[in-house]
């Protein structure tokens, strides 16, 4: 452990300390440390299995399509099976995600470069973002949830025009999904994200050092490479000339990874929370990812394979700006819309399918009472962390859980639905005190623990 990691730790310590309030749990310590623990191993599994089904679901609506070109099967078999396609793609994404979600809680693996570099290039540049700036934003949404000022995930949305006024009834829940099939409507929500996963958040964010806060020009020399690159290299793709593509696509990005490397540090914004990996590296690492992905998919157009580049168009860049967006919002809306900013009253846990939790729930998202009381525990313990934690009196009287996605607001067990819960009569009967979650950063580099300090207080503060 290097001095200052241990200087973080003792700075995430002393501010749990500080502001969190005693856990009355019954459950041991040793049960906790044990479900706490991370290895190098378990994760690979879930990684490989979302590839495994994005794998299947190009692999079948590729063939569909090609056999209808072909004129081997009709058209009214290769639409909705490449619309199926879509919306699975878009699930499996929405399952990258989840990943990220763990990497950003730095347990993915235990390793913490190996957690990193897994979760950046098997999971973030896949959907065109980073783990440190997702990181920046979903701990503070940890930090201080459902704080209006400090919580990123609320500010997102009310960016995107997706905060809905809740309570809700079931009327003005579908009619706000309705809503999200209007193309535009779920463009604007990706930008919006996309915009806080490239820059964590803003100067809003309470992780953000206002007096460091970087240049636009990383970013720029990134969007440069991701949308640039494309734009020159598919049409010379088209027209078969590999030649230019060879000299042109790794011309550019030597061009853009220099750049990255010789803009000064002061350009890269500095953060309360430190990297894992220098910013200058994750920027390089992105634009590589990108000109490896470009070129394997220019190699297989130009040797004949097929129409890589309107494959990817078609069932990867639509389900970005479509079905995974869907899928996220139905997941966000439900999880701490209508809640408060208590400790057990801010979200809750969800007893849903097998294809709704892959779809909209990934990665343990389902058990997220549990999940917020102890972040660092890795999805697979959840569903027992949550069984330990019934022990606890408070839990249990105030934690709700959740049973199915649609239909009525109470179901035979007399538990609410998803959408039941987000109604009046489940709305805060009255407003618990509020939480700060200062665990939530115990694994993190805190580069200014001071700062934070003085966000915790305000955002206290402001809850009584």
């Amino acid at each position: 452990m290097t001095a200052h990691e241990a200087t973080a730790g003792v700075s995430a310590r002393r501010l749990q300390a500080e502001s969190q309030p005693d856990k009355p749990n019954r459950q041991t310590g040793e049960e906790v440390k044990a479900l706490k623990a991370r290895d190098n191993v378990t994760n690979w599994w879930p990684l490989a299995r979302i590839y495994l089904i994005i794998v299947a679901s190009v692999a079948g609506a590729v063939w569909m399509i090609e056999a209808a070109r072909a004129g081997d099967i009709s058209w009214w078999w290769a639409v909705p099976a490449t619309i199926v396609a879509i919306i699975v793609i878009g699930a499996s994404q929405h399952q990258f995600g989840g990943a990220i979600h763990e990497g950003t809680h730095y347990i993915l693996f235990a390793n913490r470069t190996l957690n990193e570099l897994a979760s950046d290039w098997l999971g973030a540049f896949p959907i065109f973002t980073t783990t440190y700036h997702y990181r920046l934003h979903h701990l503070a949404h940890h930090q201080f949830v459902n704080d209006p000022e400090r919580d990123p995930d609320i500010s997102q949305l009310q960016d995107s025009d997706h905060w809905l006024d809740f309570p809700i009834t079931h009327v003005e829940m579908l009619w706000a999904l309705l809503k999200q099939l209007w193309l535009p409507n779920l463009f604007r929500y990706t930008i919006v994200r996309a915009r806080y996963s490239s820059l964590g958040g803003g100067a809003h964010n309470p992780y953000a050092d206002p007096e460091r806060p970087g240049s636009i020009r990383p970013l720029r020399a990134g969007i440069l490479f991701a949308v640039g690159a494309p734009l020159i290299v598919v049409p010379l793709t088209m027209m078969g000339n590999w030649l230019a593509v060879a000299i042109i696509l790794p011309l550019m990005w030597a061009v853009v990874a220099g750049i990255l490397w010789m803009l000064p540090d002061e350009a890269y914004p500095r953060t309360r929370l430190a990297p894992v990996i220098p910013l200058r590296y994750i920027g390089i690492g992105r634009v590589t990812y990108l000109a490896l992905l470009y070129g394997a998919l220019s190699a297989v157009q130009l040797a004949g394979w097929g129409p890589a580049w309107a494959y990817f168009g078609l069932l990867w860049l639509v389900p970005v700006f479509t079905t995974f967006p869907l899928f996220m919002i139905l997941r966000q809306w439900v999880q701490h819309g209508n809640a408060d900013r208590g400790r057990y009253t801010n979200t809750r846990v969800f007893l849903v399918g097998p294809l709704v939790r892959y779809a909209v729930f990934p990665w343990g998202m389902d058990y997220h009472l549990p999940h917020h009381l102890m972040a660092s525990v890795p999805h697979y313990n959840l569903k027992r962390l949550h069984e330990v934690l019934l022990r606890d009196p408070e839990y249990r009287a105030k934690g709700v859980i959740v049973e199915g996605y649609f239909g009525d607001e109470d179901n035979a067990n007399g538990r609410p639905t998803a959408m039941g819960v987000l109604g009046a009569a489940h709305a805060p009967k009255r407003h618990e005190a509020a939480y700060v979650d200062n665990a939530a950063i115990e694994y993190a580099d805190i580069a200014d623990a001071a700062g934070i300090a003085r966000e915790v207080e305000a955002s206290l503060r402001r809850g009584q």
